[in-house]
């Protein structure tokens, strides 16, 4: 079974055009909101994070007996794990266009008719030999999922795949339109990937161990999903989470954002900062594994086997 607001798209909300505030499953507690002025005031009190940027090329090179940097970058590393938990990336190899290729076949999909994008629903037949029912899974096109009638929604759409291991990819799920979004999205997962292992060898060094290990413990098939999330306009942004706050359960995440519209906020010694537009970056987000190992290292001082 499913609860019945798990077919509901807020894009399909969004576009009815006659919401003169969000729908109430979908508006926050008072005391939730991230923000309680508006308009002029509320632009003028929001403020940028200065989050770190580092050169995984150079970092990489750092690897190696050719020191190049002669450890700045690394330097910058550690202490964007210790302050930040955050940071944006250059060097990646990923040309601008091609970064702007796949955000733009992102929005195409988003853009397709609902029947055309319905065919790859994370709503599925229930497989209980009952002959009938849905469920949920988390593969798909469609919204998180939702348990109860009192859990607040976010106000936002997503397609969720699993990249890597190859094998283990469900391609009834990958859509097939626009054409160019499976071959982006083939291209796209190895170069993430090897930011992915380039950070993971330097935050191993940065905090002391080995450079593999990290990777020792992913091991050479680890586990990848890519997420793409629309956030369609809204006409009360104040009373909604796009995506509630959360920490990333996960060892990296690598994330393309947007390079025209932002939105992503992060909580720092109990502000909440706006993350700058980025243009050719990326930005690269501890997750809840490596926060772990860095609040031990630098804060706790506890052995780490």
């Amino acid at each position: 079974m499913v609860h019945p607001a798990q077919g509901q798209m807020v894009q399909d909300l969004a576009a009815a055009g006659e919401l003169g505030a969000p729908p109430s499953r979908y508006v926050l507690r008072e005391k939730d909101r991230p923000v309680a002025a508006t308009g002029a005031v509320q632009a003028a009190e929001r403020e940028l994070a200065a989050i770190p940027t580092i050169d995984v090329s150079r970092l990489a090179a750092e690897s190696g007996d050719d020191v190049v940097d002669d450890g700045g970058e690394a330097a910058k590393l550690r202490s964007a794990l210790q302050s930040w938990g955050l940071f944006a990336v250059t060097g990646h190899g990923m040309p601008e266009p091609f970064l702007d290729e796949i955000l733009a076949a992102t929005r195409e999909f988003f853009h397709l008719p609902p029947e055309e994008k319905e065919r790859y629903s994370n709503v599925v037949a229930a497989d209980d030999g009952g002959g009938g029912g849905e469920r949920f899974q988390p593969e798909g096109y469609g919204i998180d999922r939702v348990d109860t009638d009192e859990q607040i929604l976010d106000w936002c759409d997503r397609l969720y795949l699993q990249v890597q291991p190859e094998e283990e990819r469900r391609p009834e799920f990958w859509p097939e339109h626009p054409a160019a979004l499976r071959r982006l999205l083939e291209e796209y997962t190895p170069r993430s990937e090897q930011v992915f292992r380039r950070v993971l060898a330097a935050t191993a060094r940065s905090l002391g161990f080995e450079e593999e290990f990290f990777a020792d413990k992913v091991g050479e098939k680890v586990a990848t999903y890519a997420r793409f999330t629309y956030y369609p306009p809204c006409p009360r942004p104040e009373l909604v989470y796009g995506l509630k706050p959360h920490t990333d359960n996960s060892v990296l995440t690598v994330l393309l954002l947007d390079k025209h519209v932002g939105g992503l906020q992060l909580l720092k010694d109990g502000r909440w900062l706006d993350i700058p537009v980025l243009t050719n970056e990326l930005l690269v987000v501890a997750g809840d594994e490596i926060e772990v190992i860095v609040i031990q290292k630098f804060i706790k001082c506890d052995k780490i086997d």
